[in-house]
């Protein structure tokens, strides 16, 4: 465990990491001293590559801060999920105060790491791990620590909300806006996690052991993404007022449990997210009693994740941690959830996997004989939308929830197989 800093003095910080995030820290450290942090070693993974500070620096062996005991805390902000995870759960198992940044480690390894955090007395905090600047954790963890929660949701990746915005600015397909978000250092070069979807699972997959006291596995939870969007959706909504853009939904049910998945929507005009656009976040939040809260955020970049990381520093120094008081009062894994459905604009799916989503209700449609855009909307099981996600992507089908949800009916749509063999 680290040894107490002298009263008023500089916390000393080991940063693990030196891209996007560390970089945009130790400027912010840099510019404003009088935080009273000071970047005392650097370890990065790659001895090669040119980085805008002094070659001497930096070290090579991330173990070697945790083995230091005059740092007072320690920030992971490193891409590699499983090398975080090893590290900061080292660090727990020592006692010692860590902030990471690391959205996918935390969502996939929460449990663990909230019971070393008990069983050693480390603390970990995180809020740079969803939503960049917004502060959503705490303000969650903390202020709605007692009220229930009605609905949380929101724009939680603004990669994937530039394309979106850029395809609806400049009537350009997805490829073109997709080039120029890598450009401008909004998407990566590999965009999977992004525009499939995967990175808002995590943060909504963090954000229901906050909001609704869930432990939940990110492979449980429905994320559909923007992959096979085209203009032809952007126009669809438009011509109806209305936006498409990937939002997360958590939905506490009656007596524990929540429904959770991410999904492109079509929203409306009146909803808070309809004016979030480019890189920006939106978080809404539905209370018991405060009613509708709102809010809009840089949700990436060095700047906004660093002063993220900034503000967990400065509440570990006051002795800042997570409560989990929806964890500890309620359940800690999905409980038995009513079958939902949801109303769908499903574009170029298969007649066969239509038949397998078991679309019903269609109330709008266009389809025909060698027609290249054909669409319908209407319910499919929220259940059978992530079974068939992986097929919907290879298939090269677009779909975006309308908003209305129902219960679902007793009857259950035919598995795939069943209609390939009667397609």
């Amino acid at each position: 465990m680290s040894k107490p800093s002298p009263t008023n003095a500089p916390l000393r910080i080991g940063l693990i990491g030196f891209g996007c995030v560390g970089q945009g820290l130790y400027d912010i450290l840099q510019r404003h001293p009088e935080a009273g942090f000071t970047v005392a070693r650097i370890a990065v993974k790659n001895p090669t590559k040119r980085r805008p500070l002094p070659a001497e620096r930096f070290e090579f062996h991330a173990d070697e801060l945790l083995a230091d005991p005059a740092l007072d805390v320690l920030v992971e902000v490193i891409d590699d999920a499983d090398e975080a995870f090893r590290l900061v759960s080292l660090a727990l198992r020592q006692g010692r105060r860590v902030v990471t940044a690391n959205k996918a480690m935390v969502a996939r390894h929460l449990p663990e790491l909230i019971a070393l955090q008990r069983e050693f007395g480390g603390t970990l905090l995180y809020e740079a791990a969803v939503c960049g600047s917004i502060p959503v954790i705490r303000t969650i963890d903390s202020y709605f620590a007692q009220e229930p929660l009605l609905q949380v949701s929101g724009i939680f990746n603004g990669s994937s909300n530039y394309v979106l915005t850029r395809m609806r600015e400049d009537h350009s397909d997805y490829a073109e806006a997709l080039a120029e978000a890598q450009a401008q250092g909004f998407a990566e070069t590999d965009p999977t996690l992004d525009m499939a979807a995967f990175d808002p699972r995590s943060k909504a997959v963090i954000l229901a052991a906050h909001a609704c006291g869930l432990l939940l596995n990110p492979d449980d939870v429905l994320n559909l993404g923007i992959e096979n969007v085209s203009s032809a959706d952007i126009r669809y909504a438009a011509e109806r007022g209305k936006k498409l853009k990937v939002v997360a939904s958590l939905q506490p049910l009656p007596g524990g449990g929540a429904t959770v998945y991410v999904t492109p929507q079509l929203v409306e005009a009146d909803s808070p997210l309809y004016a979030v656009e480019r890189e920006f976040n939106g978080v809404v939040v539905e209370a018991e009693f405060a009613g509708q809260h709102f809010w809009r955020g840089r949700g990436a970049g060095g700047h906004p994740t660093g002063s993220a990381v900034l503000a967990d520093l400065v509440a570990l120094r006051h002795g800042f941690r997570y409560a989990y008081a929806k964890l500890a009062s309620g359940p800690t894994a999905a409980t038995d959830a009513p079958e939902l459905e949801l109303e769908v604009y499903l574009r170029s799916a298969p007649a066969e996997l239509r038949r397998a989503l078991g679309l019903k209700d269609v109330s709008e449609q266009l389809s025909a004989p060698g027609f290249t855009y054909d669409y319908a909307v209407g319910y499919v099981r929220l259940s059978q939308l992530h079974r068939y996600r992986d097929a919907l992507r290879a298939g090269g089908t677009f779909v975006a929830r309308t908003g209305r949800v129902r219960h679902a009916a007793a009857a259950q749509p035919a598995p795939l197989e069943a209609a390939l063999a009667v397609s």
